[in-house]
């Protein structure tokens, strides 16, 4: 995620593609949301609803790309340092995710992990429209 947001200029940040509607602004706080609301659930309290202002920090015309990225990181840190203080046998132990159901620890972790790797290639393919170098080099 954040070696495909190193390759965006900033004018990039809140430029919709041609047809689109999405931008990588949006995209990094919904990215961002969607870590602070599994951790909050799996490892927290589970009392954040989706209008919490800790999940919605920024409209996504405001996110300002420095603040926005580094607040998408500390989100990820923050699960990061709750899945490293897992054991083994704590994998497969049930969680609570964010809709109520209760669901194996690795789920969640795969969820998080295979959640932000689509969003990452999606920002990549945003910019590189926004660029107009969205061709494959050998052909």
């Amino acid at each position: 995620m954040l070696g495909n947001l190193a390759t965006v200029p900033e004018d990039l940040w809140h430029a919709t593609p041609p047809g689109g509607e999405r931008t990588i602004a949006s995209i990094v706080l919904h990215v961002g949301g969607c870590i602070v609301m599994y951790d909050e659930y799996a490892f927290g309290p589970g009392r954040k609803r989706w209008d919490d202002p800790d999940l919605v920090p920024w409209s996504r015309e405001g996110a300002p790309m420095g603040e926005a990225i580094e607040w998408m990181s500390a989100a990820h840190r923050r699960f990061v340092s709750h899945v490293t203080a897992l054991r083994d046998d704590d994998l497969g132990k049930p969680r609570r995710a964010n809709w109520g159901e209760d669901v194996p620890t690795r789920w969640l972790i795969s969820a998080i992990a295979t959640h932000s790797a689509y969003h990452a290639g999606e920002i990549n393919h945003i910019r590189s429209l926004l660029q107009r170098d969205d061709a494959w080099m050998w052909g």
